[in-house]
């Protein structure tokens, strides 16, 4: 368990420091709102009635509003003002008798742990309770509220229970008993008989929630046989700016998807950066190759021509030096 309060009971001049913890636990399945046609998760938005927006917790505040219809709003400094009994402590009021105190006004049960290295103290005034037959009624405030409660013990445990306060409990009058006649001592008589017949010692553990056992059952059984098994299905897209931004994101990825097939020829090939860079590669190469194929045809082409100059040159040498030996 862990504890959800600390602080110390203040018995007179002596203090007792202690841990809270929650006595009682729910063992109710929990069941989820879910959309009957597909299964979905119902979800609960807080929404103003003014602007139609939604409102982060952080930016509530409470209002009550008069039978009048006068609307007022409190802000935590304003409840910040309000008397309440010490946050981290426990004060005993007084001691009363324990069978005078109606059980309809026990709200809910808290175990109390010692939080000392020498838990004396809490000893001492567990023991005392025990002796004395008595309820030690404490002032306790939890979350910002304060509540009456009885401090008794429990298998030499100290178990605070809060109490409702008087005007908490609804007063009754029913009319359907007015003018009832008295019932007879014999009717009397034979009651007390059968309850007599059907008196036994108290002991929880031979009573059982059968409904929850066989609601149980029913669970693991529609598991085993997937009888309606709600199969796995993707959330809807949310509304609002998250909406716009998954659309966006959506549109480009079918636009990136678009503009790969285009440069590939339609056939879903390389995306567009890709092929951007195959066709500068493809450019380059043939750029490349015509460059180089038209330096080699300029070269042969000067060669070709001062080979033909140089023939002409010999030609007329050889002329000129037959003429000279004639």
């Amino acid at each position: 368990m862990r504890s959800i309060w600390k602080g110390s009971i203040a018995f007179g001049l002596v203090n007792v420091p202690v841990k809270v913890y929650t006595a009682t636990e729910d063992h109710d399945i929990r069941f989820h709102q879910v959309h009957a046609k597909d299964g979905g998760r119902i979800k609960y938005d807080r929404v103003c009635t003014v602007c139609g927006q939604s409102v982060q917790y952080t930016d509530i505040d409470k209002a009550y509003e008069s039978p009048d219809g006068d609307k007022v709003v409190l802000s935590d400094e304003d409840f910040a003002k309000l008397p309440v009994a010490e946050k981290h402590e426990i004060p005993v009021l007084q001691f009363v008798p324990s069978d005078q105190i109606d059980p309809v006004l026990f709200e809910k049960s808290y175990y109390l742990e010692p939080d000392s290295s020498t838990p004396k103290a809490y000893v001492l005034l567990a023991r005392t309770l025990e002796e004395i037959e008595r309820t030690a009624l404490v002032y306790f405030t939890l979350r910002q509220k304060t509540r009456l409660a009885a401090l008794r013990v429990r298998e030499g445990i100290l178990v605070l229970q809060t109490l409702l306060w008087p005007d908490e409990v609804r007063s009754v009058d029913f009319e359907s008993l007015d003018g009832v006649a008295e019932p007879r001592p014999q009717e009397i008589k034979m009651a007390e008989t059968l309850v007599d017949a059907m008196s036994d010692d108290f002991d929880p553990d031979q009573f059982t929630d059968e409904y929850q056992i066989e609601l149980k059952r029913l669970l693991d059984e529609a598991i085993a046989s997937g009888t309606g098994k709600v199969p796995e299905q993707p959330e809807a897209v949310p509304s609002g700016m998250d909406a716009e931004v998954v659309d966006l994101v959506a549109a480009l990825q079918r636009s990136l998807e678009a503009s790969g097939r285009r440069s590939a020829g339609g056939d879903g090939g390389e995306p567009k950066k890709t092929a951007k860079k195959a066709t500068a590669k493809s450019t380059a190469s043939k750029s490349g190759a015509a460059k180089s194929a038209a330096a080699k045809s300029t070269a042969k082409s000067t060669a070709s021509k001062s080979a033909a100059k140089k023939a002409p040159a010999k030609k007329a040498a050889k002329k000129t030096a037959a003429r000279k030996g004639a």
